[in-house]
């Protein structure tokens, strides 16, 4: 039995998760506070959220954890349920994406950690305590750019991560070579949230009467959980900096105009900076407001073949890989 602990904010760590598990050869077990997706192949461990006190008191301990409010009933039963289900199903490892303090329980308990690393400045105390008591490491993204997209990690920590390459959940496509008379970008808005406002995209849209839009928004268009087909049929994506984002845009082959979010650790804006550097995809550092059509039109040009670098579609095999190592190395004969 493998566990996998799912973060509930936004959808990206459900899809990645969901994708990984797929591959497994085992039984999965996934444990989160989002409620089980149709996809999941095993059972599934709901637990409360932990979240909801509008004052917590002490969420960090002190500075020394990211997120254990004092007195939480959410928190309490979240941590017994998890406990209770490690005793009863003995798991041969947790992966866990991402929580210190859900790694920390397992640990505690003796059940070995996969550990999942996301992009940013996660050199503070709280995440180094995390990927310290790790069995592996496994970041989605493509090998020889740790360095970069963890800046300031000691290279004890950066050295043990299993760079497993983009990590899309959906298949490798074709790149568009035809050109239309009107190009069609379609915006991929967060579920995380993100700057992209009604006005902004009016403004974008009166600015490039040459393009044909799709937008894939909860708030400004038409939500779409799976957004495969437009992502296929756009000549061009515009999309934030998330690591699934960006995974899928890959494996569609598309090139992108990319617009990072403001996320903890400057998780998407370290993401960014990297692409910056010669994949197919522009940057922006804002959504702007003036020269939409110029923006557009110097990124569709871009080779959408750059992207098989960042996602050739064996990563979630990879990541399976490491967790079946694991779970079979720290087994007791």
């Amino acid at each position: 039995m493998i566990g996998y602990y799912v973060h509930h904010h936004g959808s990206g760590h459900l899809h990645r998760a969901t994708t990984v598990a797929r591959s497994l050869t085992v039984p999965v077990t996934g444990i989160s506070s989002l409620p089980k997706p149709g996809d999941w192949p095993g059972e599934w461990l709901q637990l409360p959220r932990d979240d909801e006190d509008p004052a917590p008191r002490d969420p960090t301990a002190g500075g020394r954890l990211h997120w254990v409010p004092l007195g939480d009933p959410g928190l309490t039963r979240r941590m017994h349920l998890i406990s209770e289900w490690v005793a009863r199903s003995r798991p041969r490892t947790l992966v866990v994406d991402a929580s210190v303090e859900v790694a920390l329980l397992a640990r505690l308990h003796g059940v070995p950690v996969v550990g999942v690393v996301s992009p940013g400045r996660r050199h503070d105390e709280v995440h180094r305590l995390g990927l310290d008591i790790c069995a592996e490491l496994v970041a989605a993204w493509p090998a020889g750019w740790t360095e970069r997209l963890l800046p300031g990690l000691p290279d004890q920590l950066s050295s043990r991560i299993h760079a497993v390459g983009g990590l899309s959940r959906f298949p490798v496509g074709a790149v568009r070579h035809e050109r239309r008379s009107r190009p069609r970008v379609a915006l991929l808005a967060g579920t995380g949230g993100d700057d992209f406002t009604r006005e902004l995209v009016t403004t974008a849209r009166q600015q490039t009467p040459h393009w044909d839009w799709t937008v894939m928004s909860r708030h400004l268009g038409t939500w779409n959980a799976d957004p495969r087909a437009a992502i296929a049929d756009a000549d061009l994506v515009l999309t934030h900096a998330g690591q699934n984002a960006i995974a899928e845009v890959a494996a569609a082959r598309r090139p992108a105009v990319v617009i990072p979010q403001r996320r903890p650790f400057d998780e998407q804006d370290t993401t960014a900076a990297v692409l910056r550097d010669g994949w197919p995809a522009v940057v922006a550092d804002d959504v702007p407001t003036m020269g939409w059509a110029e923006l557009l039109d110097s990124a569709v040009g871009l080779d959408g073949q750059g992207w098989e670098r960042w996602c050739d579609g064996s990563a979630a095999d990879r990541f399976a890989s490491v967790i079946l190592e694991v779970a079979m190395r720290e087994t007791p004969a």
